[in-house]
């Protein structure tokens, strides 16, 4: 198929997305600009007021713009830039307050609740003790993440009777003397499901990003084991890697 086929039969409203969100990228629209209405981009596109209505449509599924009726359209602002790592200390490298909910604490002994899949990643048996977390994430208020994040119990004996407000990677250094000396995360997309998106207060099947993580300490142990669901209107990570030979 050519290039210019491919051009034809891309839907007119992405090519008006497409403009929009490199003019808000670049800087062009400021955060909270009123974006021109459904009537103003169908005169400037020479297109249906429906046509308008879907490029406004998809950018604010991207996290671009959000509307604010009957005021309109408004650029939003710019995604949250994590590296990979914890939250709450990624919160303090922005200069932002982050806080956690807690949803559940378990000790998990059998199967369910993603506890063989964190048995695997944490090199334990199957019928080793998993103590697990599961908290919604804030940052100056607004929910961005949902965290399940599991440790094996021989190492973190009494944690679930602790009150973690912030980091758990904090309580495994302070309370049992965990050095912590890397982590390796791996990023996919995800559907978000009813109720990913009724924590993160996003429309019904938002788009998410699924960040699974594991964290090694300086005797080679896997001690965490993390699945976490971010939003991907307001997430984004940045990853470096090293290209020298």
């Amino acid at each position: 198929m050519s290039a210019q086929h491919l051009r034809q039969s891309t839907p007119r409203y992405v090519g008006i997305a497409t403009e929009l969100r490199e003019r808000i990228l670049d800087q062009q629209l400021a955060p909270h600009t009123l974006m021109p209405s459904e009537r103003e981009l169908s005169e400037q596109f020479a297109v249906s007021r429906m046509t308008a209505r879907q490029a406004l449509t998809l950018l604010e599924s991207e996290g671009h713009v959000y509307r604010r009726p009957p005021r309109g359209t408004f650029v939003a602002e710019p995604r949250v830039r994590f590296q990979i790592g914890s939250f709450s200390e990624e919160a303090n490298r922005l200069g932002r307050d982050a806080s956690a909910q807690l949803l559940w604490a378990k000790a998990l002994v059998g199967p369910g609740n993603g506890a063989t899949a964190a048995r695997a990643a944490l090199g334990l048996a199957a019928d080793d003790v998993i103590h697990a977390f599961r908290r919604l994430r804030l940052m100056e208020g607004e929910p961005l993440a949902i965290e399940t994040t599991y440790f094996p119990a021989s190492l973190t004996p009494g944690i679930l009777d602790v009150e973690v407000h912030g980091s758990l990677w904090q309580l495994l250094r302070g309370r049992y003397d965990l050095r912590l000396e890397r982590s390796k995360a791996v990023l996919e997309s995800i559907v978000l499901d009813e109720g990913a998106c009724e924590r993160l207060a996003v429309r019904a099947a938002s788009n998410g990003i699924l960040l699974t993580r594991t964290t090694v300490d300086d005797q080679g142990r896997c001690v965490e084991y993390a699945r976490d669901v971010y939003r991907a209107d307001r997430a984004a990570f940045e990853v470096t890697a090293s290209v020298a030979r």
